[in-house]
C-alpha cells in the first residue's frame, strides 16, 4: 500500500476508534537497521507491568494518565520467535526444521483465562551502546480496552528505550509531542506527515534516517529525557 493511502487509513481508523490523545511516536518505517539488531535472554518470560510516572517538569501541569486497565492487569508474556518448517528429507520422508528468528513475540494474556488479548512484534537493537526496541502490532482487537494497542494499530512503528535493571526492565517510550518539539525547533531532520483526520504527526522517513536521529539524540537527555516520557512501564518478572 503506498503512504498516502495508508496515512489516510491510519487517520479514518484512529479517528473511529475514539482516540484523540496520543503519546507515542509513531513511523511507516521500522527504527532499526538489521546490523544493530542485538537479542537478550533476560528479556523472555512472564511478567507484571504497572506504570511509571514521568518526572515532573517546572511549570507544567501534572502528567496525564496514559495506560488503560488491559495494559497493567494483563501478563506480558514474551519469547523469541522460532519458525518451524517441514521440508522433505533425502530418503523421502518429512524433516521438521525450527529456525530461530532475531526477534520476539510479546503477548499480553489474560490474567485470569490465559487467553491472548493482543500481540506484537518486538525487535531490539543496539545503537551507542544503548537498548531500543521497535515495537509493531501483530494482531489487535478491542482498542478502547488497551492504550498501547490504539496507540500501534495499523501496522506502524513504535520506539522505546530498554533500561535493564535486577531481574526487572523499564520500556520507556518516544513521546509524540517530544518529537514534534525537536521538529518544529529544528533539532532534528527527519521526514514526517501530519495525519489530519487523528491530529497526530506520522514519521515518513527511512530507517537509515531514523537511525541517524537515534544516534545523535537518544542518549542525551538534554535532547531525549527517557525519564520524562508520558508512555512508561515497568515490568516485574512473574517467571
Amino acid at each position: 500500500m503506498r503512504s498516502p493511502k495508508k496515512i489516510f487509513l491510519l487517520g479514518m481508523v484512529l479517528l473511529l476508534t475514539g482516540c484523540s490523545d496520543f503519546f507515542m511516536i509513531c513511523s511507516l518505517s521500522p527504527f532499526y537497521l538489521e546490523k544493530n539488531i542485538r537479542l537478550k535472554q533476560e528479556i523472555v518470560g512472564s511478567w507484571s507491568a504497572s506504570p511509571l510516572k514521568m518526572k515532573a517538569i517546572p511549570d507544567k501541569d501534572e502528567s496525564p494518565e496514559v495506560w488503560n486497565q488491559m495494559d497493567t492487569s494483563a501478563v506480558w508474556k514474551i519469547d523469541r520467535v522460532i519458525n518451524q518448517e517441514t521440508i522433505k528429507a533425502k530418503d523421502g520422508g518429512d524433516s521438521t526444521v525450527y529456525r530461530p528468528q532475531d526477534y520476539y513475540r510479546v503477548k499480553l494474556l489474560d490474567n485470569f483465562s490465559d487467553s491472548t488479548l493482543y500481540q506484537f512484534k518486538m525487535v531490539l537493537f543496539v545503537v551507542r551502546e544503548g537498548i531500543y526496541a521497535d515495537f509493531m502490532p501483530i494482531e489487535s482487537t478491542g482498542l478502547e480496552k488497551s492504550r498501547f494497542a490504539a496507540e500501534s494499530y495499523f501496522k506502524i512503528h513504535t520506539l522505546a528505550r530498554i533500561f535493564l535493571i535486577d531481574g526487572q526492565f523499564r520500556i520507556s517510550w518516544l513521546g509524540a509531542e517530544q518529537m514534534k518539539e525537536m521538529i518544529e525547533e529544528k533539532r532534528v531532520r527527519v521526514n514526517y506527515r501530519w495525519v489530519s483526520q487523528a491530529k497526530r504527526l506520522l514519521l515518513t522517513g527511512s530507517s537509515e534516517q531514523l537511525t541517524g536521529m537515534i544516534e545523535r539524540y537518544a542518549d542525551q537527555s538534554r535532547f531525549i529525557d527517557w525519564e520524562r516520557q508520558p508512555a512508561m512501564l515497568k515490568l516485574n518478572r512473574i517467571n
